[in-house]
């Protein structure tokens, strides 16, 4: 099996170091409030109307007096819906199927499991928080997709988040210019984003259900990438006397 590179082994050191000194036991703490702060929202704004800033970006988006007309150009309609067509759980699920599957055939299983287990799980529980809140699809404009399931918060805001910005942090060891990481991760979040404002571009989502997926989806990504440099710590032998370079295991 390939053994990582001595520069990524370095990088790997040096942030898993990094982590230590984060207080990750409030950093916990902070997500969980996140959480019980998502669903406390999500219940008042089910018993209450929306938002005002939310009927009014929404209208915005539309051609003023007639709720079924996006604005925009005729192709655009169809452009938006290729876009948030990235943030479905086909896709996302294929792209979890192949990079877990290449990070396997390198050998490292414990990041391939730990992709399979940020998303999965990050995904039950958006699927859960949906349940609990219930929130009704917006009805003050015509929806140019069909869809079903609850509104609040926004599964491809929140499982786009989860997925492609967890990808985005598997690839620092690789890439440790940090103008480089810069650039990988302006891009996970300008995907993110794009998949956010198409879905309020449709007509199926509130603005608060993907700002509310978003923050969910980011804080699960960054505790997931904050584990993984955990394990990795705990997993590094010794040093040797002589002060030699530690090596991965195998099958890290």
């Amino acid at each position: 099996m390939e053994r990582p590179s001595p520069d990524t082994i370095v990088a790997l050191r040096d942030e898993s170091r990094a982590s230590r000194r984060i207080p990750w036991p409030i950093v916990v703490l902070a997500a969980m409030a996140i959480l019980l702060g998502l669903v406390w929202f999500g219940h008042e704004i089910r018993e209450g109307e929306a938002a005002e800033f939310d009927r009014a970006i929404i209208l915005a988006l539309r051609v003023p007096g007639h709720p079924e007309l996006p604005i925009g150009p005729h192709w655009l309609p169809s452009a938006v819906r290729d876009i948030t067509a990235l943030g479905s759980s086909t896709v996302l699920t294929l792209v979890v199927i192949v990079t877990a599957s290449f990070l396997a055939l390198r050998g490292r299983f414990r990041q391939a499991l730990l992709v399979i287990g940020a998303t999965a799980l990050g995904g039950l529980a958006v699927t859960v928080i949906k349940v609990l809140i219930a929130r009704a699809r917006p009805d003050i404009v015509q929806q140019l997709m069909d869809e079903a399931s609850h509104s609040f918060p926004s599964g491809h805001a929140a499982n786009s988040a989860i997925v492609y910005l967890t990808l985005a942090t598997l690839l620092f060891p690789v890439v440790r210019d940090w103008r480089m990481r810069g650039f990988v991760l302006a891009v996970a979040m300008l995907l993110v984003g794009l998949i956010g404002v198409s879905r309020i571009y449709l007509g199926v989502h509130w603005p608060s259900d993907v700002l509310a997926g978003w923050a969910f989806g980011s804080c699960w990504a960054l505790l997931w990438w904050g584990l993984e440099l955990r394990i990795f710590a705990r997993n590094q032998p010794p040093t040797s006397p002589a002060g030699a370079r530690r090596v991965l295991p195998s099958g890290s």
